[in-house]
């Protein structure tokens, strides 16, 4: 058996050869945007949802009075349903807390979401939802922070119809798409009410039979 290769070059196209060639693309294809994610070369980053600075235009829509104490970092769920993983994952995805940590280490704490098999998982499409070092700094003088919460998850229909035309196919990388809704509640230094804003991700979630689900990524578009 060949060794794996080092090179991110050399991996991109070995990621690119497996997946392409797996069963899971088979129930994958009639789902928009999922599976070209699949198949990407892993250097283009996913668009995943922004996080909103803090501002005096806040969203207009009151949330109850935001929690003060400062929240601990995100830590996965041994689960292995893929919908209540999702669900945790877009509640982590959208939350943050300026007061209680550094950004590298919200960045990391996110990524120790993800599937430990390199061929499937895109930190990159988790990054991106992490702000930029500049603007932490900035939300970080107005101790800024946001909790999320999740209202509702499931397969997107493309997916549903894909694996019921064949069930049999998922079974090569265990990969299941998940659309999750909820709002993210905003709130800062010398704020009451704060903002809030709904939101919307879908998320590929991996969750093979004999380990806890995992996260492979965030969907570059939401698939109803």
């Amino acid at each position: 058996m060949s060794s794996r290769p080092m090179n991110p070059g050399g991996a991109s196209r070995v990621r690119r050869r497996v997946l392409l060639g797996t069963a899971v693309l088979v129930v994958l294809v009639d789902l928009a945007g999922l599976a070209a994610y699949l198949t990407r070369d892993g250097r283009s980053p996913s668009k995943a949802p922004a996080v909103r600075p803090s501002s005096p235009a806040a969203p207009s829509t009151t949330p109850s009075a935001p929690r003060t104490q400062p929240r601990a970092l995100p830590v996965p769920p041994k689960t292995h349903d893929p919908i209540a993983f999702g669900k945790a994952a877009a509640a982590a995805l959208w939350s943050y807390d300026t007061r209680a940590y550094s950004r590298t280490e919200l960045r990391t704490a996110l990524r120790a979401w993800l599937t430990s098999e390199d061929r499937y998982a895109d930190p990159a499409s988790v990054d991106k939802v992490v702000p930029s070092p500049v603007l932490w700094k900035e939300m970080t003088a107005n101790r800024q922070f946001a909790t999320a919460k999740v209202h509702e998850g499931h397969f997107p229909d493309s997916f549903t119809r894909a694996l019921q035309s064949d069930p049999g196919a998922i079974t090569q990388a265990y990969i299941y798409a998940v659309t999750v809704s909820g709002k993210q509640s905003i709130a800062w230094k010398g704020s009451h009410a704060g903002g809030a804003e709904s939101r919307t991700s879908t998320l590929a979630v991996q969750c093979r039979p004999h380990r806890p689900c995992a996260l492979v990524g965030v969907m570059p578009s939401v698939a109803p």
